[in-house]
């Protein structure tokens, strides 16, 4: 079953590659939204919170990963191929390559043409920050953290599930991820309903982010240090990062191009002042957002190659035992 997985995983990587997601098709996320929104209304108030989310987070993963696994099942049941194949297209929306890349040339293309509060308008939409008053370095920063943030988030932690339990797991990983998105933060309205999403999704981050930063450095040069002196950057300060996996994204970015990451964002006119990542070698501008979208490329294909080794020896441990 693992191979069906692993051809599924390849599939779906090409179909993402060329078709993406387009706006106006039907697309799981959405769905999961439009269900977390409706559960977290009625859920969140009055006492014992931190059960009730508990309660919106097992739903919804009851919901997506079981719906998923009893259609996959009907198309293996007709055919292997046509499980497969159907399988694939699955998990292609439980990953975001193109998009990705999409999102982040959507504010170079501005910044390219010096038409810089446009490029603050479209960066507004794939981060939380205050972004209107941001200048380029500050617009250029915000793009490459979203980069290199959901390279993992966005693409190799869902392949990641999809190798342990094919397109179910991988809509459920989505699931997680949304409901972290939507109710996951730290604040009075969602600190207590949010807890569980937030700490689930870490759990579930913490070996895909890992070995992605791990790729990055491995298939990426340096721009400005010999290789064992970026890993040191890395390891110096992924942990630095609030959250326990989206460091290492940030950290193997900043190290490969020599830029610095983090620092002082506003959210709603608050200041917040986070952990800065690498070395400010280089000035942040604006090809280095077309240099981070080349490390991601660079960088998935060989993660791909990873999770077939990982695959083959399991296919193989497991037929010993």
């Amino acid at each position: 079953m693992i191979f069906n997985h692993l051809l599924a995983i390849t599939l779906a990587f090409f179909i993402d590659l060329i078709i993406g997601d387009p706006p106006k098709w039907p697309h799981p996320v959405k769905w999961m939204g439009t269900l977390i929104a409706r559960l977290e209304k009625g859920l969140n108030h009055g006492k014992n919170k931190k059960g009730k989310g508990l309660l919106m987070l097992i739903t919804v993963l009851l919901a997506a990963g079981g719906l998923t696994y009893l259609f996959i099942g009907f198309f293996y049941f007709l055919h292997p191929v046509a499980g497969v194949l159907i399988e694939a297209i699955v998990i292609s929306t439980a990953i975001a390559q193109k998009s990705l890349k999409e999102a982040a040339l959507d504010v170079y293309v501005p910044l390219k043409s010096g038409d810089i509060n446009e490029a603050r308008r479209r960066l507004s939409y794939i981060v939380g920050r205050d972004t209107d008053k941001l200048a380029e370095p500050e617009i250029v920063r915000g793009t490459v953290e979203t980069v290199a943030e959901n390279t993992s988030d966005g693409i190799t932690a869902p392949l990641f599930w999809a190798l342990i339990g094919g397109a179910p797991l991988a809509i459920m990983y989505r699931a997680i991820n949304t409901c972290d998105s939507m109710v996951g933060y730290r604040n009075a309205k969602y600190e207590e309903f949010g807890s569980a999403s937030a700490r689930l999704d870490d759990v579930v981050n913490w070996i895909p982010s890992r070995l992605t930063s791990a790729c990055m450095m491995a298939v990426n040069k340096p721009l400005f240090y010999k290789k064992r002196e970026a890993w040191k950057i890395v390891m110096r300060d992924a942990k630095k990062h609030p959250s326990p996996n989206s460091g290492w994204g940030e950290a193997a970015i900043a190290s490969l191009l020599g830029i610095q990451l983090g620092g002082i964002n506003t959210y709603q006119g608050v200041i917040s002042n986070r952990a800065t990542m690498g070395d400010p070698l280089d000035v942040l501008e604006k090809n280095h957002i077309l240099q981070a979208n080349e490390i991601v490329t660079r960088t998935v294909p060989v993660y791909i190659f990873l999770l077939w080794m990982g695959g083959i020896v399991i296919e193989v441990a497991s037929s010993w035992v």
